[in-house]
């Protein structure tokens, strides 16, 4: 399951794009440049991986009904999809014809995700619900390993070209985690959206989001 972290995190880091030069520049006077990975460490603390396992246990009906009706989705579009190969391959092949059964299977498609995003519901808001517990701990914890490694600067590994094991704070961060947040509620309140948005209606997409029927 993916998390949600919001790029907001890095900026409230001051973990800002910059290019290569200016890097080097600032690395030089500050003495210190990191890399951490901060979905990971999220989701490799000890209470996101608690969090996730009540919910396999607590949401258990609700996953083997999602991962029931995704098969027959699957199943049912599955003809459609072969046919539509055949007629694709075939000589001549008519591209009107071809034109409705793409747009058919799209149509059926978008519907089943609708459908499938509406079982997932539930299980996603709780994980959402979990991670965005942990995540409000997530600055102080970051902030905590750039102290304790005297760090001045924070990349993400996508922002780097290359870097050595040792410059890699993730595991300071997830222990900054650990000895902060050991344990978070599953069962959102009341008007709880993810996002802090109470008493709305989620948008599509806020919660993670659950596997897609297969296409073609």
């Amino acid at each position: 399951m993916k998390t949600v972290l919001k790029a907001a995190m890095l900026a409230a880091a001051s973990l800002s794009a910059v290019s290569v030069a200016p890097i080097a520049a600032y690395a030089q006077a500050a003495g210190g440049v990191a890399v951490a990975n901060l979905d990971q460490a999220v989701e490799r603390s000890n209470a996101y991986v608690l969090a996730v396992n009540q919910i396999k246990t607590t949401y258990k009906p609700q996953i083997d009904a999602f991962d029931a009706r995704s098969k027959v989705l699957n199943a049912e579009m599955q003809p459609m999809i072969t046919a539509f190969e055949t007629a694709r391959r075939a000589p001549n092949a008519n591209q009107q014809a071809l034109q409705t059964q793409a747009t058919a299977i799209q149509t059926r498609q978008q519907g089943a995700q609708r459908e499938l995003q509406q079982l997932y519901l539930p299980i996603g808001r709780a994980q959402a619900y979990a991670e965005e517990q942990i995540v409000a701990k997530l600055d102080a914890a970051l902030k905590s390993a750039m102290n304790a490694k005297r760090v001045q600067l924070v990349l993400s590994p996508q922002a780097t070209v290359s870097y050595q094991p040792s410059v890699d704070i993730t595991n300071d961060i997830i222990a900054a985690l650990n000895a902060s947040v050991t344990q978070v509620g599953i069962t959102p309140p009341a008007g709880w959206n993810p996002g802090g948005q109470q008493g709305q209606a989620a948008a599509p997409g806020q919660p993670p989001r659950p596997p897609q029927p297969q296409g073609r």
